[in-house]
């Protein structure tokens, strides 16, 4: 994607008279292509309403959450955000269509800031995550920040909960240091010890 160490993963269907059959995970090849070596520890549903907006979530480091996120029912229109503080892309975004037809998916390593917009009622997204959830420890920032311009196309205000609807911008975010660093966020060295 766009945004580096963010994957969009495109599978290649297999089609016969039954239907469909992909190969949704790999994670010999996420941890080949993201430098990390991706196990799941903890597996999340959403299921939401048709304008519906989550995000934008990331997790404090330690300790991390890498994040491959897929639809597997409905529709939604997802986005990537880099929250590095420090990063040549931080602020920057990639769009992603998803859909259980499709199969698309998108891996999200630590710093990369997660949101997206049901497109459908009944939008159910599947988030197979690298760490267990740590109480205190997510990154919320506003999805409608206008310094962010994030092209979700809204026809009507979105459903929201209460807390990313009083999130920071991603300017108040930083600048209150609740954002990772780059240098936090960098895959880890040939020993396997993450920097910084």
């Amino acid at each position: 994607m766009s945004v580096p160490g963010a994957y969009r993963v495109e599978p290649e269907p297999l089609s016969d008279r039954r239907g469909l059959f992909f190969e949704s995970v790999r994670a010999a090849e996420i941890s080949a292509a993201s430098g990390w070596d991706f196990q799941v520890r903890q597996v999340n549903y959403s299921v939401s309403k048709r304008n519906t907006l989550r995000g934008i979530h990331g997790t404090k480091l330690p300790p991390g959450q890498a994040k491959f996120v897929t639809c597997v029912r409905g529709a939604a229109l997802d986005i990537a955000v880099d929250l590095r503080v420090g990063s040549p892309t931080f602020g920057h975004y990639d769009v992603t269509h998803q859909s259980p037809e499709s199969g698309v998916a998108v891996y999200l390593p630590d710093g990369i800031g997660h949101a997206f917009l049901a497109l459908t009622d009944d939008t159910c997204m599947s988030y197979l995550c690298g760490e267990e959830y740590v109480p205190g420890t997510m990154i919320d920032v506003d999805a409608l920040d206008p310094g962010l311009a994030l092209p979700w196309d809204l026809k009507e205000p979105p459903i929201r909960s209460d807390k990313d609807a009083a999130a920071p911008t991603l300017a108040q975010a930083a600048a209150a240091g609740l954002l990772p660093t780059y240098e936090q966020c960098r895959p880890r060295s040939a020993a396997g010890a993450r920097p910084g």
